[in-house]
Parts: structure tokens; sequence; C-alpha cells
């Protein structure tokens, strides 16, 4: 297609006719990989003469083929781009940046991170010169600092042998940039331009130093050259002439943008790089040296410039949150704190607490749109922008670490706050400085609760202070005391009255005309519920309470909001029977308005889809207070059997895990598996085979119900064939050479569900399942694998001793199987502990499969194998023993020390030295696994995780084991009786055995004997009380 014609599609992809539009990206899709296509695209887009609107389809389109087709995702997926129009491309693209205008230039932006991340060093080479020479030109220094940009991005995250390109380009390109940068900042009364330019030069280098320090930088004198610059800018203010006078556009104004990034980056080289607490060397004379220069410097200029606060001028949010963030981050520091310490009264009282309080932007949110309120009050994203996060922030620290003087100062001043409220007329009370009062109180929570002589007059400070703003006639101060109680709602309240008066508030506020006092009552809840000790304070209460909560719901998309529903099921258990079922078709309706809002608008933020995973946790909670009620989950199935058949597809991708924990419940705790619940079956097993790999260990939980509690439909069913299914997946996944161990790991658990499931009835998949199992087992690296491997054939053994072993033997791998079993079961550690079958279930595996062997007749097994199996069996019927002895002397231990519980509280130490001191600015990347997700691995689950340390010296233990058929087996009776049988059969050859065992055998063999006889006597007791107790 030549250049015109192209223009004329183009500009019909614009056509308000449904036809046209259609008609023309026809055309562009039938001629996108036609040679030269992208050139002509790239040509229209930098045609001044053309259209606007036309060359934006064009550079839309043209970033789009860039994304999808430039480098594929599949490795094995053909170019479709010819290597000649890639070539012409990347010739050409570079210096348009320049030509075009902002509108086009942020669609070229992101083809050119596509190619440079895709081809850069490798296919470009000549990329870095291109930069190099144009950051020479005058005319096309933005271009060159545009595409250095994208480079130095890049590299940003990169890990420290990733980032060796990233050096050499700022060995390259470093020099110049700094001349650049010091002519740029002499400038006079520059213009807005300029600020551009030095923004790029900014995030250039903030690319370049996010996580290492490129070695050019430590030479003093390089390094100083650019703080000299950063601290100008930080210094000098921002021109007044051409500030947008909109608040939003304002804060995007070109050189506040410039100040933004200038306290990033100092921020980054203090926290990470000029704290004294690294402990490489050369680290720490750089933090030495930053200290000692720069950082008392930089301090100054923050503290300077926050004066804006104080005078009414303008500063945009984001620069107040970064600087905060640099004051709370020196507290710490003793030479720091210095510098503040004369003016920490006028930073806590006259710049941190004005920040606090309630707003102008606050109340026109909350009188505007009260939805984005709440959005904003409860999203951590936002949080890491807000003054009024960084605000809390400091103040927290000062009080944990300086706390002697600035607490009492601060606490009297919030007193004074209270004392002036108090005393003004309606009309005259100061609502919004009371507000920011409360916002402290409940901020220093922690602190409080801790500390004399405060500790002890909370709940006087509560019912003075915070109770009497439940009826206020100000929507923000009824809903600041409901977030405030919920603070301190488990402190001990020496009047339950007290208690009682706060929690009926809380509830009430749940039905309080403004929705933010609503959302906040409703969290309140969750506290209040927690630390209820009496539950008739709620009982009655209660149906209301679900009601007011599921209106709620319907307001607002809110991930949290669960939390307190699912506070609410764990406090009362089955006492939610009753509200089971209604919970369960509320939450689920709630669950579908939450996938129609985040399908509808795919570009505004997840809290709808983070909703919807809400909803599903809280059905999953509800199911297992009810997991003793199974005619319950009878009524709960066609409420949630929608829910399972549609996210169990791809559709569901983001809530896989949360919709399988619901069919693990379901398929487990029902009283049977019905046929629609069986319809879910060939849904798992087409996502196990197409995409959801990452999900086997999840989706091994559901399968194992379906096999053990469904065994009859499973191996009675043609159509589906589960079986075959089965057997499709595990062998598709065993025989996969490009797995790895660990991913594989639940194939070789859900073949032993099989085989112990199905005992006596599946003999046509042995073979089969032995043959991939070996074969894996010869490429498997992992120890953990390898034992689930050499488990599969211990279990095909107990499942049928002899048809394994002939299967074995006609595969010619009997010996060799055998020789490497004893060898892992011999294998052991440099501190004596044992290499592999770690968990006690891994034991008795072993045992029962090596066990049934040795029932076998003469003719089977030679007996000087038999006696190599006899010793192998007793050695780990042994270790079975004393693992299980400990793992019950452990619980019991383990019980006690719960009973004496006490949690360590913070250290609040404060801060005397500069030994140790500094935060680190890692994220804290701990997660928190929910409880009812260990609960039901505890339940409906037979599987621990698989073991990822294998130098840990620990064995696993399986208290978690359940519902397993061997379980009724006890292998030590299992081993006593089948020897028994051997000696009962073949007398001679019983004796034989006996006598060719050394006194150490002989031993274990009776000590054995013995225990299993015990164990006899202990099972029928346990049967007894087991039928005493129904």
């Amino acid at each position: 297609m030549d250049l015109p014609s192209l223009a004329v599609v183009l500009r019909a992809a614009l056509s308000h006719l449904p036809e046209e539009r259609k008609a023309a990206e026809k055309s562009l899709n039938q001629f996108q990989y036609t040679p030269q296509h992208l050139v002509r695209l790239l040509q229209i887009i930098v045609d001044g003469s053309c259209d606007m609107a036309v060359r934006q389809v064009a550079s839309i389109h043209f970033k789009n083929f860039i994304a999808k087709n430039w480098s594929p995702n599949d490795p094995d997926e053909s170019q479709k781009v010819l290597e000649s129009d890639k070539s012409l491309a990347r010739e050409n693209i570079l210096g348009f940046i320049v030509q075009v205008p902002p509108l086009l230039r942020a669609q070229l932006g992101e083809s050119i991170k596509t190619i440079i991340h895709s081809d850069y060093p490798e296919q470009w080479p000549s990329l870095l010169h291109w930069v190099t020479h144009n950051l020479e030109l005058q005319n096309q220094i933005f271009g060159a600092l545009y595409v250095l940009r994208v480079l130095a991005r890049k590299y940003e995250f990169k890990s420290e042998d990733e980032r060796i390109p990233l050096y050499h380009i700022v060995g390259e390109t470093f020099p110049r940039l700094l001349s650049i940068f010091s002519k740029l900042v002499q400038i006079v009364n520059p213009p807005i331009e300029v600020a551009d330019l030095i923004k790029l030069i900014c995030k250039i280098f903030w690319s370049s130093i996010y996580l290492e320090i490129p070695k050019q930088l430590f030479d003093p004198n390089v390094f100083n050259a650019w703080m000299v610059l950063f601290i100008n800018l930080l210094e000098r203010p921002v021109p007044l002439e051409g500030q947008p006078i909109d608040p939003e556009i304002r804060k995007s104004w070109g050189w506040w943008k410039v100040k933004k990034w200038t306290i990033h980056i100092l921020n980054r080289l203090y926290t990470r790089f000029g704290d004294l607490k690294l402990q490489k060397p050369d680290s720490k004379a750089f933090a030495q040296m930053f200290q000692k220069n720069y950082a008392g410097k930089i301090l100054a200029c923050h503290m300077h410039l926050l004066n804006a606060i104080r005078t009414g001028d303008y500063l945009p949010d984001r620069v107040i949150n970064l600087v905060l963030q640099y004051l709370t981050n020196s507290v710490t520091k003793n030479s720091m704190y210095q510098m503040m310490q004369p003016q920490i009264d006028i930073i806590l009282f006259e710049i941190n607490f004005p920040l606090m309080c309630f707003n102008d932007n606050d109340q026109k949110l909350w009188d505007e749109d009260p939805h984005e309120y709440v959005r904003k009050g409860y999203d951590i994203i936002e949080d890491l922008y807000s003054p009024r996060t960084a605000a809390m922030d400091f103040v927290s620290e000062l009080v944990r670490k300086r706390g002697k003087g600035n607490l009492q100062k601060f606490i009297h001043f919030i007193v004074d706050i209270f004392r002036r409220y108090d005393e003004a007329s309606p009309d005259l009370k100061p609502y919004r400085q009371k507000d920011g009062a409360l916002l402290a109180i409940g901020t220093l929570c922690d602190k409080l609760k801790q500390t004399d002589p405060y500790k002890s007059e909370l709940e006087q400070m509560l019912v003075q202070h915070v109770f009497p703003e439940f009826n206020s006639r100000v929507g923000h101060l009824r809903a600041k005391a409901a977030w405030v109680a919920g603070q301190y709602a488990h402190i001990n309240f020496s009047d339950p009255d007290n208690f009682r008066r706060a929690m009926h508030c809380i509830v009430s506020g749940m039905r309080d005309p403004d929705l933010p006092v609503r959302v906040d009552s409703v969290f309140a809840l969750r506290s209040f519920v927690e630390a209820c000790k009496d539950l008739n304070e709620i009982r009655p209460i209660l149906p209301q309470l679900l009601d007011d909560f599921f209106k709620l719901m319907n307001e607002i998309e809110n991930e949290d909001l669960v939390f307190t529903l699912e506070t609410i099921v764990d406090k009362f258990g089955e006492e939610m029977a009753p509200y089971a079922l209604g919970l369960c078709q509320n939450l689920a309706a709630a669950f579908w308005r939450c996938m129609a809002s985040s399908e509808a608008d795919t570009e505004a933020d997840d809290s709808g889809a983070l909703a919807a995973v809400g909803c599903l946790r809280g059905i999953s909670t509800i199911l297992e207070s009810i997991s003793s009620l199974p005619h319950l989950f009878i009524q709960m199935e066609p409420t949630l059997l929608p829910i399972m058949r549609r996210m169990l597809t791809s559709d569901g991708q983001d809530v896989y895990e949360e919709v399988l924990e619901i069919v693990s419940y379901m398929s487990f705790f029902s009283p049977t598996i019905s046929l629609d619940m069986w319809s879910l079956w060939p849904l798992m097993m087409e996502a196990l085979n197409d995409w959801a790999i990452d999900f086997f260990e999840n989706i091994l939980v559901p399968l194992d119900n379906y096999i053990s509690r469904g065994t009859d439909h499973f191996l009675a069913c043609k159509d589906p064939d589960y079986q075959e299914s089965l057997w499709n997946a595990l062998s598709s996944i065993m025989g996969d050479e490009n797995m790895e161990d660990s991913d594989i790991e639940p194939a070789p658990k859900l073949i032993e569900v099989f085989f112990q499931n199905c005992k006596g009835n599946v003999d046509r998949w042995v073979g089969r399942y032995l043959m991939i199992t070996i074969e894996r087992l010869r490429r498997a690296h992992k120890p953990y694998l390898k034992c689930l491997l050499v488990q599969v054939i211990a279990n095909a053994l107990y499942y049928n001793p002899s048809f394994t072993l002939e299967i074995l033997q006609k595969l010619g791998v009997a010996a060799d199987i055998f020789r490497h079993w004893f060898a892992m079961i011999q294998e052991v550690k440099k501190n004596g502990s044992r290499a592999n079958f770690k968990r006690d279930h891994d034991k008795k595996v072993c045992c029962l499969g090596l066990t049934s062997l040795i029932g076998l007749p003469a003719d089977k097994i030679p007996a000087e194998d038999l006696y190599q199996i006899f010793k192998a069996t007793l050695e780990l019927l042994v270790a079975y023993k004393d693992q299980v002895a400990e793992s019950k002397k452990q619980n019991e231990a383990d019980a006690d020390d719960m009973d004496g519980f006490d949690a360590d509280e913070e250290d609040d130490e404060e801060v005397d030295s500069d030994k140790e001191m500094g935060l680190d600015d890692e994220e804290d990347g701990d997660e928190v696994s929910s409880l009812h997700l260990q609960k039901l691995a505890a339940e409906a689950r037979g599987f621990q995780p698989a073991d990822d340390d294998d130098d840990s010296d620990d064995d696993f233990s399986d208290d978690d084991e359940l519902q397993l058929p061997i379980d009724e087996v006890d292998p030590f009776v299992f081993f006593v009786e089948t020897v028994q049988g051997l000696q009962a059969s073949d007398p001679l050859r019983f004796q034989n055995l006996m006598q060719t065992l050394d006194f150490r055998y002989q031993a274990l063999a009776s000590g054995i004997a013995l225990h299993a006889e015990e164990r006899k006597v202990e099972i029928e007791k346990e049967k007894l009380e087991k039928a005493n107790a129904q």
C-alpha cells in the first residue's frame, strides 16, 4: 500500500460510520506485514502537512504493531517484521522524536522503549553512538536526552550482572550530560523548555543510581559537581511566572516536576546510599562522605521549603510527602536531629499538624464524590504520595525514637485543642483541628498504650473526647470518631458499659447518612468484634448488622470490607449457619457486580477486581465456618456453581486460587459430590493442560477430593472419562522436559491419590504410570521430587506387589530401582540426619510398599533381595516410630507454649547514638497467608508443601495430612502381620531370614514386634473412644 492510499485508510479508521471503520481496520490488518509498511507509517506520523488526527491514528497503530510484533513473547513464533524494515525503523525513529508534537511523541516513545528493550545492545549497537553524537548538537539535545532516558530506564531495576551495559552508558554519556546540566542550571530566567530538559536529566540520573551508584560517581569531584547542581535546584524558588492556576495542572508544571525529581534523587541517595548501616566498606565510606558533606545541607533546604505550608504558599502534595520522608529518616540520626531540634516545635505544630487536619480539598471531595473520598482514604498507593500520611509517619517516628520531651509536648498540644473545642460555641468550634487531633491520637495508639501515664487515661480520653463525636453534626468527625474507637477497641475497659456504648455507636454508624462514616464504622466494627468478650452483646443485633453490611457492599467495592465479615464469621463459627446461605448469596451477587464493574472499565484502578477477590475469600470463610454441617453445602451449590463454572476458565485467572479454594470446600464437605460439581473436573483439567500449571498445587486439592470422595463415579464414568483425562494431563506434565522439578511435584502426589483410592480397580494404568515415573526419575535433580517419584513405585507395590514387580522386571529396571531406593534410604547428611524421605508420610508409604514385597513367595523375591528389603523396612519403621513420637512430644510442647504465649512488644527504644541507626528502605516482602487457607490445608488437603530447602536438617512432620486411605493402616501392625504370614506359609524361608540378620537387626525386629502389639491395643482403644463419642 503506497503512502497516499495508507493515509486514506487511516482517515477511514476515524469514520463515524461503523462499516467504514471496520473496513479500514481490516485493510490495515491485511497490509501490516507487507514490506516498508512500518516506514510509511513513520512518514505519515512525521508529516507536518498531514491532518493531526490521521497522524495520531498512525502513531497508535505503529505503537500497537511494534508492541505485538517486534519481539514475540513466544520464542517459537516466527518473526513477522522483516529485518530490513526493522533496520529502517531503527534508523529513522530516533530523529523523529524532536520533530513531532508531544501528543505523538508519547506513542513514538513507547515504540522506542519496546525496540530498545528488545534490541539494545545486541541488535542496535549504534544506538549509544547516536546518543553521544546528538548530545553534542544543540538542536538535537532533547531527542538525545529522551532516548537516553529510555535507555537508562531499561536497567533501572536490573540485577548487578545485568546492569553492566548501563555502566558503559554512564561512562560514555555522563561527562557530557553533566556539562549540559550545568549550562542549563546557569541560565537566567529560563523558559519552560529548560525545565523539560532538566527533568529528563534528573530521570536519567535516577534510573542510573536507583539500585547501585555507578563507579564513575564515586569520584568525589564528579559526584560533588552533580550534587552542587541538585542542591542549587533544591534551593532556588520555583518561578512564579507561568504557573498554572488549576492545582491539578499546576502540580505537573515543568518546574515543579524538576523540584520533585530533585528531591526524589536526594532522598534516594540519602536513604539507600547515605545510611551508615550499610555493610560494604566502600559503601560505608560513601555514606560517611554523604552524611558529612550533603545530608545537612539538604535537610536545611527541606525545612526552608516546608515554610510554604506556614505562609500559605503552594507546594505540591508529592513534594511535601518526599520532604517529610527525608525528615522522618533523619529523626534517628543524632547529627541530623540536632539540626532539626531548634525548629522541632515549628515542624510539629505549624507544619505537620496542619497537614493532619481536615481541609478544603477533603470537604470538597466529601460533598461532591464521597465514593472517591472513601477510595482515596483506603488506597495504599494514595498513601505513598499523601502529605497527611507522611506527616503521620513523622509524628510516629518522632515520638517512638525521640519521645523524651516530644511525646509529652505533643500530647499537651492535642489536649489543648480538645479543651478549646469543648469550650467553644458550636458555631466557633475548631472542627477541622479536632479532626487532626483525633487522627494524631489514633496514629499514636500503640505508643500511648505502652506509655505511662497515658495508658491508664485512654478510656477516659475516649469517653470525654471521642464518644461525643459519634453524634457530631459534622460528618468527618463522626467518621474520625469511629476510626479512633476502632484503634482503641482492644484496651482493657474498666467500665464494660463504655465498651458496649462504643460498639453500639459503631453499629449505628453503619446506618449514617454519610457514606464515609458508614465505611469507617464497618472497619471499626471488626476491631470491636475481635475484642468482644461477651458475644451476647452482638447476637441480638447480628441480623440487622449483616443486613447493614450488605447494603454497604452494594454501594462500594472495597476488598477490606470483607475482612469485617470474616471476623464476624470466625467469631461466631457454626452460629452463622442460619445466615450462611443468605451471606453466600449476597457475596455472590456482590462478586458478579464487581466483575462487571472491572470488565466495563479496564482503564480504571483495580479496586473492582480486588473487591471480587474479597467476595470469594468471604465465601470461603463462610464455608469453613459451616464445615461440620454438610447439608448446608447442598443449599449453597446452586449459588456458587455459576461462579465456579465461569471462573475455572481463563476468565478467572485473577481469582483462580480463591475459586479453587471454594471448589475444595464444596467437594470436601458436601455429603456427596453432585453431577453438577463433577462438571467442573473437565474445566480444571483443561486449564491445567493449557495455562494453569502455576496453580497445579492448588488444583491438586479438589482433584484429590473428587478421586477420594467420589471414587465410584470416578471409576465408572466414561463420558467424560476421568481416568483418561487424568492420565493425559499427568503424562504430559511428567514428560515435559522443559518443566522444572518443583513445578511437577503435585503430579506424583496425585498418582498416589489415584493408586491408594482405586486399589484393585485400575490395573490397566499401573504400567503406564510406572513408565512415566521411572522416566522422570532418571531426569530428576531435586531430592524431594526423587522421593515423591520413588513413593509412586512404593504406592504401586502396596496397590499390588506381584503385579507391580512383574512390570518393573519386564521394563528391565527392577534391580536398578531397588538399588537406587535403598541408597536413598541409607543416605545421610554430614550431621547424621536423614537426607531423603523426611516426612513421616514418606516413611510410611515406603514401609507399606516394601512390606508388601515381604509377603511375596520365594519365586518372586530371592532370599538375598528379601534380606535387603527386610533390613531397609526395619530401618524406616524405626525412623518412623521415632519421628511420630518426636512430633507428638513437640505438639504437646507447642500447646504448652501457646498457653503462656505473650506477643513481643515492638522495640520502641529511643535512639541515643548514631550506632546502627537509619531506616532500611527496602520494602517488607513478607506475605500474610490467610488463616482459612491454612485450615483448609489441614482439613481438605492431604499434602504438605515441598521442602525447598534441601539443606534443612529438620525432618518433616505430617500432622496436617488427613483423609488418605492408608491412614487406617498401621505400618507396624501391617509389617508384623505380613512377617507372620511369611512364617506361616514358608517357615524355612522365615527361619533362614532370621538367621541371616545380625544382632542389631534382630533387636530392631523384636522392638517393632513389641511396638506393633502396643499399637493394636491403642487402635482398639481409639476405636472404642470414637464409638462412644458418636
